[in-house]
């Protein structure tokens, strides 16, 4: 872990991420965070997705104390009904999650956890084009959900809770940042989503999490989904106009859909790209005069 920890560090703290253009940094974190969920299915068939998700979140909340140790001093920051929100929802979203990626095609998935933050785009807009970006969304779903695209109907049930306890834990996010430096209620987060999750996980995964191997390819997961992309997301919220990074982040689904493909075999078909393409014209669209950023996935 230390070693680990030194090689992070070393990597998000280096000039180089500061000489890249923030549009990169962010396309950048899509594809570690996708990558991460890719590599992460590889597990399931060995433990189930529980205990996967649960060793995504104790050792990315344990990186991130490696990187700041003196996080656990300040405990005290703010108010703790926040983190706590935030990291029961973090704990719910992603089980739903790996839940559902267990059982539906990657970019399928992601094209509906999108959602979440798609809807908190559009609340309280009142532009008569928003309009257009609802019925989009709509249909791009209405397509997953029908009968002759041949998706999981229980994977997609739990892509859509996902979706809702991404829109909570923006929410969630919003109070945080308000009353905490988010690096540091993020990461207490993230420690009480393992803390959680630890019971199910250990239960679930017995004699399995034993095995090194497992274990190694876990860190791996929790640095690509977490550690990683969450530095890179920080460092271009710093750089790029909050309409921006949420436009680029409409792509992940995109990306989530090239991963799958790439490393999982998950071709998806004609109508199931429609349905990917709808929903990331519609997210560019509600993104455009987006004033808030959405904040980076953990």
């Amino acid at each position: 872990m230390a070693a680990v920890t030194r090689s992070t560090r070393a990597l998000l703290a280096g000039p180089a991420i500061g000489r890249l253009p923030a549009p990169l940094l962010v396309v950048a974190a899509a594809f570690s965070v996708q990558s991460g969920a890719a590599i992460a299915t590889g597990l399931f068939d060995r433990v189930g997705p529980l205990p996967v998700v649960w060793l995504r979140s104790a050792f990315g909340a344990l990186v991130l104390i490696a990187l700041d140790p003196g996080v656990l001093r300040r405990v005290r920051a703010g108010p703790l009904r926040w983190v706590i929100a935030l990291g029961l929802t973090l704990a719910v979203m992603n089980t739903c999650f790996f839940e559902a990626i267990d059982r539906a095609p990657l970019g399928v998935v992601v094209t509906v956890e999108f959602l979440g933050p798609l809807a908190i785009a559009m609340i309280g807009s009142r532009r008569p084009l928003d309009f257009l970006w609802i019925v989009l969304a709509a249909a791009g779903i209405a397509l997953l959900g029908s009968p002759t695209v041949h998706v999981d109907r229980v994977g997609l049930l739990f892509a859509l809770m996902a979706a809702a306890c991404w829109a909570a834990y923006i929410v969630f996010a919003k109070r945080l940042v308000g009353s905490w430096p988010f690096a540091t209620g993020l990461t207490l987060a993230l420690l009480v989503s393992g803390v959680v999750l630890a019971p199910v996980g250990l239960v679930a995964g017995g004699r399995g999490l034993a095995d090194g191997g497992l274990l190694g390819v876990a860190l791996g997961v929790a640095l690509l989904s977490s550690v990683v992309p969450y530095a890179l997301e920080l460092a271009a919220l710093r750089r790029v106009r909050m309409s921006t990074f949420g436009i680029l982040m409409s792509l992940e689904p995109a990306v989530a859909a090239l991963l799958g493909a790439l490393l999982l075999s998950q071709h998806l078909s004609l109508l199931e790209g429609t349905a990917v393409a709808l929903v990331i014209v519609a997210s560019v669209g509600a993104n455009r005069d987006r004033q808030d950023p959405l904040p980076p996935e953990a």
